[in-house]
């Protein structure tokens, strides 16, 4: 069984969501949001930075799935999205993670069948998957959702002997 780490990064609010892939479906251990307040970036990054590797030395997960970053109207706020996921990435790494990377369309299509869902279809989704009876923050959510995402894209690659492949533009590198 592997517990999986989920990011949905963000400058000001960054989700994290803990799964447990049993090989049959996921298992909720935990979630939340790593809150940056309103301070200059270099110290909200390095706030995304402590809070994901504290989650990750608090639970433990050995892999991580990752929001890519889509481009917004305003190229600002797609930089400094960028900048947060890459002080989360960073963190998962030095703490020896595997990170994968995956698009909201492809999170969107493995939990609910369609790429262009909205986020309440997708907590709701997460909400019956996980067997949760309360509706967790938005972006804790969108964090699991990403998680189970990851278990999936896992699973399906374990049967062909590519478990351990990377992804790059769309194609598996082994």
């Amino acid at each position: 069984m592997t517990l999986i780490l989920g990011i949905d990064p963000g400058s000001r609010i960054t989700g994290y969501g803990v799964v447990r892939d049993t090989g049959r479906g996921c298992e909720y251990i935990a979630s939340g949001c790593i809150r940056t307040g309103e301070g200059a970036l270099p110290e909200r990054l390095q706030k995304v930075y402590r809070g994901v590797c504290e989650v990750i030395q608090t639970y433990k997960p050995t892999t991580m799935g990752i929001e890519q970053v889509f481009m917004a109207r305003n190229a600002d706020s797609a930089l400094k999205l960028g900048q947060a996921r890459g002080a989360a990435i960073v963190a998962g790494v030095e703490q020896g993670l595997e990170v994968a990377e995956y698009t909201a369309t492809q999170v969107k299509q493995a939990l609910v069948g369609s790429g262009r869902a909205d986020k309440e279809q997708v907590q709701l989704m997460v909400m019956h998957m996980l067997k949760l009876v309360q509706k967790p923050q938005i972006d804790a959510s969108d964090a699991l959702a990403i998680a189970i995402c990851h278990a999936h894209h896992r699973q399906s690659l374990i049967p062909h002997g590519l478990s351990g492949a990377k992804q790059r533009a769309g194609r598996l590198r082994l």
